[in-house]
């Protein structure tokens, strides 16, 4: 089950209320059915405090029907309302400094709870839940419930005169080391003060420092989108898929997002970061006479100065490197805090694993078949063997990349050039390209490149069809 909503916390940036994906693990797959229609309705004071107007309303349930997901219904241009960051500008770092203010006047505070039985805590949830029944009308309450009050959820609470202003309720997957948010709202009436980013950031650290997670899941529609990213998720999905595969459920129309948690950055303390940053920029900029200090304290607390050799790429024929150069072995890499745990090692390590190399093996089956039956064709014989440049002396003037079908199965046969299969694929393609580049369209040579690229096409998804292994 999903919903998401960014009416009003959108219209400011950084506070106001949305919703994220609810948790759906083999445990609760129960399917909610959305409701047909979003009503809009006049304005509603709530218990809370917050006020809904009649120009926004929160989406409805996720559901299966028409492949789609309900969200919000707001007045507001959607690319206007996504199109500036805010999590660094001069506004976003006074709200967050004021509400760090009253953290320490001890004016408003950040809990994270759960259904712990304890008095107090039971009435701030119970207020929570208000708070997301009120700002998301067409969520079932029974399901809002069950997630709020689900002892394997917690949820990070805005407190402010021992009153709930708002909060996110997630599911941590402790062993898996990451998190999925279900709902996310601030009270109505408690918007546009920077409550959702500085709770954003809250949860972050709080997720870090206590469960012990790395990454962050949710599913985005198109209007929760913009939220999202300005908080650090993005749409590409590093973290591997075997840390959460069958712990989230998948839903059509619904848009995977993933935010990984930085080890290192103080996230309560992000404005007082930043401030400190453009304090050092400006007097870079405009005092010449302290750059010389700064250059100093660079080098005193950072590495960034030092230049490390380059890579000893050395080829043999078609490219083909005369051994693989392994992630750890770049110089500076381990040095600037790269780690083997991160995203680019964990697909270079798989591979490498058994499973890696039996996949390897399919790959460089399936890659040498579809060599064989271009090499077959009627229309192949333009691109056997690469271009003379005897007999042709401009060709390499105009075509900077080459390639052909010797080159292409030379790079095949040594199991180290086509890493992925998106290489080959390219590499055929620019073939094509390269033809039709250089000769004319009546030319029996561009003719030729467009009937065996055609050949290729059909024979390519035809054995993506029947080989479960390859992926595209």
């Amino acid at each position: 089950m999903r919903n998401f909503t960014t009416a009003r916390l959108e219209n400011s940036g950084p506070g106001g209320s949305a919703t994220a994906s609810a948790s759906a693990s083999a445990a609760r797959t129960t399917k909610i059915k959305p409701n047909a229609t979003v009503k809009i309705e006049n304005a509603d004071i709530n218990k809370d405090g917050g006020t809904i107007g009649g120009t926004n309303a929160a989406g409805s349930a996720v559901g299966t029907t028409g492949n789609s997901v309900s969200g919000i219904v707001v007045k507001e241009d959607a690319s206007k309302i996504f199109a500036d960051s805010v999590q660094t500008s001069g506004a976003y770092i006074s709200r967050e400094e004021n509400l760090k203010r009253e953290e320490e006047a001890a004016l408003l505070k950040f809990v994270c709870l759960s259904n712990d039985g304890v008095d107090e805590h039971m009435v701030w949830l119970i207020g929570l839940k208000n708070i997301f029944a009120r700002q998301l009308p067409n969520m079932p309450k029974e399901y809002i419930v069950r997630l709020v009050m689900d002892r394997n959820h917690k949820s990070v609470m805005v407190i402010r005169r021992n009153q709930v202003v708002g909060g996110i309720t997630y599911r941590p997957y402790v062993s898996q080391k990451f998190g999925e948010i279900a709902f996310c709202a601030i009270t109505a009436d408690e918007q546009v003060k920077g409550y959702g980013t500085r709770l954003m950031n809250h949860l972050k650290q709080h997720a870090r420092d206590v469960d012990g997670l790395t990454h962050f899941l949710t599913y985005a529609d198109n209007n929760a989108v913009g939220y999202f990213t300005k908080q650090g998720f993005t749409k590409e999905i590093h973290l591997e898929k075997d840390r959460w595969q069958g712990y989230i459920k998948d839903y059509d129309g619904g848009i995977l997002m993933e935010c990984k948690i930085d080890p290192k950055l103080p996230y309560t303390d992000l404005s007082s970061m930043i401030r400190r940053q453009r304090q050092a920029r400006y007097l870079l900029l405009n005092h010449c006479g302290f750059k010389y200090a700064i250059d100093e304290k660079i080098r005193e607390l950072s590495n960034c100065h030092i230049v490390y050799p380059g890579l000893d790429l050395q080829k043999k024929e078609a490219g083909v490197p005369k051994r693989p150069i392994k992630v750890e072995e770049i110089p500076g890499l381990k040095e600037a805090g790269w780690t083997p745990d991160q995203w680019g090692f964990s697909r270079y390590r798989a591979l490498n694993s058994a499973d890696g190399i039996s996949n390897q093996k399919h790959l460089t089956a399936f890659m040498r078949s579809l060599l064989k039956s271009m090499h077959d064709h009627v229309d192949a014989w333009p691109f056997k063997e690469p271009v003379d440049s005897r007999d042709v002396p401009d060709y390499y003037e105009i075509i900077k990349d080459p390639v052909d079908l010797k080159t292409m199965s030379k790079r095949v046969e040594s199991e180290q050039y086509y890493i992925t299969f998106e290489m080959f694929v390219a590499d055929v393609r620019r073939m094509f390209v390269n033809a039709r580049t250089y000769n004319a369209p009546e030319t029996i040579y561009y003719k030729c490149a467009t009937r065996l690229e055609s050949h290729f096409q059909s024979r390519l998804q035809s054995g993506l069809q029947s080989a479960n292994k390859i992926q595209p």
